[in-house]
């Protein structure tokens, strides 16, 4: 399917997995609503874009966590790409620890910004789709949505919650002609996993976050016909 002239909204816009889908998707002729919490990442992002390639990119700062930020974000967008058809759910956050030894705190915020920030900036984005007929949601889970593991009780929870969502929402909106769609990357070598704590590696067989716009981009181009449910992709041969 040709993307040119799709517009498509990407949260957590600013770095790492997000940033290398709107580049991908931009070199497509894609235009972008890019949202993160960080303004300068955005105003970089836009500026590189812009001077790139020949698409309209437009930015909103915004915590997904805060529905009220999250329906000003989208509104205002919504205004300036007239419609969305591509809906990215990137934005997440991540630390480990036991489930004793971890704030409380710390744990409702991963839950909050993992899945009420896609629940927030789906409901948000939704409508438009549902009343044009037609749309793509592609929601960034990750492999510890698939499995457990010590320390990632927090991390885990969100990530099962959020593919959960997805198989949901897909049963619901699929007569819409809306795909929605779950990747579980494994580990990614972005500055999400290296803060949180995550053992990288050697950086070159490590996977990239191009690699997994690579695969969003593919999932996107399929016949509308068909999708993909859910899509893994790990790296190789990590160290």
């Amino acid at each position: 399917m040709n993307l040119q002239h799709k517009t498509a909204l990407i949260t957590g816009a600013g770095k790492g997995i997000g940033k290398a889908i709107a580049v991908a998707l931009a070199k497509e002729g894609v235009n972008l609503g890019l949202v993160a919490r960080s303004s300068s990442d955005l105003e970089s992002l836009q500026t590189q874009l812009k001077e790139s390639y020949s698409v309209d990119v437009h930015i909103a700062s915004a915590d997904i966590s805060d529905k009220a930020q999250v329906d000003s974000a989208i509104s205002g967008l919504l205004e300036k790409l007239g419609t969305i058809d591509i809906l990215i759910n990137n934005a997440g956050t991540a630390q480990f620890g036991t489930l004793v030894d971890m704030d409380i705190e710390q744990w409702e915020r991963i839950i909050q910004v993992n899945l009420m920030g896609t629940y927030y900036v789906t409901r948000a984005v939704l409508p438009t789709m549902i009343n044009q007929a037609s749309g793509n949601i592609i929601n960034v889970a990750s492999t510890a949505g698939e499995r457990g593991f010590a320390t990632g009780s927090a991390y885990c929870a969100s990530k099962f919650a959020v593919l959960g969502l997805t198989e949901s929402l897909m049963q619901e909106v699929r007569k819409s002609n809306i795909r929605v769609t779950a990747l579980t990357p494994s580990t990614v070598n972005t500055e999400l996993a290296t803060n949180a704590g995550l053992k990288i590696g050697d950086e070159d067989r490590m996977m990239q976050p191009e690699d997994v716009a690579e695969l969003a981009l593919a999932t996107l181009k399929l016949p509308p016909r068909v999708f993909i449910k859910t899509a893994g992709i790990w790296t190789t041969n990590p160290q």
